[in-house]
């Protein structure tokens, strides 16, 4: 069971894929968002598609967005893989080390990636990204978190170093909150479908591949961030936590750099596997 969300940007509608087939969920709610996992949704899709309630739908030819609809955070853990850490010049940290990307930022998984004017480092990151079903607020422990975890989806967590690194000032979201740098899908699978601690996670650059890790290789698992960060603010119904990404990147001096049409690939075992075009950017029209 796999929840999307299908056809242009800002008049996407929520389905459910089971299998081979697609089911429309508008009978359910108008979209999936923080309101519908907040109210136990998912049961409920989970109970129509067993009482075979749902209506089947033809999805071919048919835009994919993100999987969930305007989330008011996206959280983003970074160096939580120790490699990685290694070849950004770092020390693993000893608590998670957090930065925001803008909620604009998020688009659909197969949506082209914009190179920003002036950028010569634009990179990639494949992550596996939490989604919160349930306001999360001092959770008392790692496996209460678990219960505030609605499913978990592909993250691309497209940064522009030079803006990230050497133009930030100190913070990172200079280079984290450029249009399009966070597509995010296909699919939300739900968390009680995936074992999150042992998922298979890899990226590609037109066909070469680049990163190949484990979430089994995390520093902080997604109970210990979601407990973690309760601690220092509510996280709401909706709400992306991006949990960081293995080594691989062009950031480790390996790869170039991408630039105008090369295709990032990004796949998570169990979720499913997203492509992204790059453009560069052009100028506001008139």
């Amino acid at each position: 069971m796999k929840l999307q969300r299908i056809g242009e940007p800002g008049t996407e509608r929520p389905i459910v894929v089971d299998g081979d087939q697609a089911y429309d969920l508008r009978s359910l709610t108008a979209d999936i968002d923080g309101d519908f996992l907040a109210a136990d949704g998912i049961a409920a899709v989970a109970a129509a598609l067993a009482a075979e309630q749902l209506p089947r739908i033809d999805i071919a030819g048919e835009r994919i967005g993100a999987p969930i609809a305007r989330p008011q955070a996206v959280w983003c853990i970074g160096m939580n893989y120790a490699a990685h850490a290694t070849e950004s010049g770092s020390e693993p940290p000893e608590t998670p080390v957090l930065f925001f990307k803008t909620p604009n930022t998020v688009v659909g998984p197969y949506d082209d990636v914009v190179i920003p004017r002036g950028s010569q480092r634009t990179d990639w990151e494949v992550e596996l990204a939490v989604v919160i079903g349930r306001r999360a607020r001092y959770l008392d422990s790692v496996g209460e978190a678990l219960h505030h975890i609605a499913g978990y989806t592909i993250s691309n967590d497209v940064s522009e170093r030079a803006f990230q690194l050497e133009q930030s000032g100190g913070q990172w979201s200079k280079g984290k909150c450029c249009e399009t740098f966070n597509p995010l899908g296909p699919s939300l699978v739900p968390r009680d479908r995936l074992d999150a601690g042992n998922l298979r996670l890899r990226s590609f650059v037109n066909g070469e591949p680049r990163q190949d890790s484990s979430t089994a290789d995390l520093i902080f698992d997604v109970g210990y961030l979601v407990w973690h960060l309760s601690q220092y603010a509510v996280l709401e119904p909706g709400d992306v936590i991006n949990t960081g990404t293995p080594a691989g990147v062009a950031l480790s001096g390996r790869y170039p750099y991408l630039r105008d049409g090369d295709v990032v690939e990004v796949e998570i075992e169990g979720i499913g596997r997203a492509r992204q075009r790059c453009r560069n950017a052009v100028a506001a029209q008139p």
